[in-house]
């Protein structure tokens, strides 16, 4: 038998996945994957209920329907000044991970480069591969995870066609500054090149920090596609909707690649988030502040226990350092360890990177309950100050 796609045949079960199947095997409390405990706006679910009952549940426009690619388009300039027509610049999708891979194929030719900033959401590396293009990695460092500007101007060359990025980051929780946006456009534009922006956690940041799109910036508005997703900002994963805001001209080639890939998306479902993304101020104004006070009961109880947690800016989650609580393997035997034997899960930060990576951090997500997030720490500290400790762990540990 001929070889099958060599790339996705060697190409593991995603570490989302994993640990979900481990943590549902164990009875554990998943704060591996990041979806939250609770359903999203009940108005936004009745929308989506009622427009099933509307009929017009047949193919709805390839971009999207009106409704959603008007209201995409009135929160460009609600909250970034963004001025977007509806029928050239925006296309819905089915999910943001669609949107990236659809934004990558309008914008690769077979042996372009593509810049990557480690660590990473896991589908951007074989996305950028079965493309035929090459990633370049830049590697943030913990516990900061500043730009390391030098590494960065060096990975751009003559084959640079665009940079994947993430900001709020994931799994950092890194919120990129307006100097480090305006280092990246600098480049950009000495290199003629596109940006990917994955901006799925734009609203979902904390502390006074405000996301702000590289689009936004001058010379960026005709290089860059942005992607926004209605999961994060409405809590309403499964729905899989996503967006891409950009200019027309690729824009039409995002559509394109849509076309080859789901070619529409749920009518009703696209009905209902464009309801969501017309509520009033306040709704998006506390949903920083909602994750942040979890957020803080989270890394409270992380903190307590004896884990360094690293600050979070943004996004559903908090990186911690678990080496002094004295476990000798590395992060993927203590996320095991930890949902087989304390009954929480979390990923392996090293999953985020390729190759040599950090192996002393785990990522907890925290868009759970606060009697979730506080079970979760019980177990924990339960397990950690136990009068019988796994062999895993030093005297050092016992004695903490």
């Amino acid at each position: 038998m001929k070889t099958p796609n060599t790339l996705l045949a060697n190409t593991g079960t995603t570490i989302f996945t994993v640990m979900s199947a481990l943590a549902n095997q164990h009875g554990a409390i998943n704060l591996g994957q990041g979806f939250p405990e609770t359903e999203g706006p009940a108005d936004v679910v009745r929308a989506a209920a009622e427009a099933l009952l509307d009929n017009r549940n047949q193919y709805p426009p390839m971009t999207g329907v009106p409704e959603l690619r008007q209201a995409v388009a009135a929160a460009n300039k609600r909250f970034y000044g963004l001025d977007m027509n509806p029928d050239t610049d925006v296309c819905v999708t089915s999910g943001a991970t669609e949107a990236i891979t659809a934004c990558l194929m309008a914008l690769l030719n077979p042996g372009d480069e593509v810049v990557l900033i480690e660590p990473l959401y896991d589908t951007y590396l074989p996305v950028v591969r079965l493309l035929g293009a090459t990633p370049v990695l830049v590697r943030l460092q913990p516990p900061k995870w500043e730009l390391p500007r030098a590494e960065l101007a060096a990975a751009f060359g003559p084959k640079t066609k665009a940079i994947l990025l993430n900001t709020p980051q994931n799994p950092t929780g890194k919120v990129f500054t307006a100097a480090e946006l305006a280092f990246i456009a600098d480049l950009m534009v000495r290199h003629d090149t596109y940006a990917v922006c994955d901006e799925v956690y734009e609203h979902l940041t904390f502390d006074g920090w405000k996301h702000i799109p590289l689009m936004t910036l001058p010379g960026m508005r005709e290089r860059c596609l942005r992607v926004g997703s209605a999961g994060k900002t409405f809590s309403l994963t499964g729905w899989k909707i996503g967006y891409v805001s950009g200019p027309a001209d690729l824009v039409k080639i995002v559509g394109k690649a849509h076309q080859n890939l789901t070619f529409t998306t749920a009518p009703n479902l696209q009905r209902g988030v464009a309801v969501g993304l017309a509520k009033d101020d306040s709704y998006f104004e506390t949903l920083g502040s909602d994750l942040a006070a979890r957020r803080d009961r989270l890394s409270e109880g992380l903190t307590r226990i004896g884990f360094k947690v690293l600050p979070a800016q943004g996004s559903y989650f908090v990186s911690a350092d678990f080496s002094p609580l004295g476990f000798t393997g590395d992060d993927v035997a203590f996320c095991r360890h930890i949902t087989e034997h304390a009954r929480v899960a979390a990923i392996p930060v090293s999953a985020f990177y390729e190759g040599e990576a950090p192996r002393n951090y785990a990522r907890f997500a925290f868009c759970k309950t606060f009697a979730v997030l506080d079970e979760a720490v019980a177990r924990l500290e339960a397990h950690f100050s136990a009068a019988v400790l796994p062999t895993s762990l030093t005297h050092a540990a016992r004695s903490a």
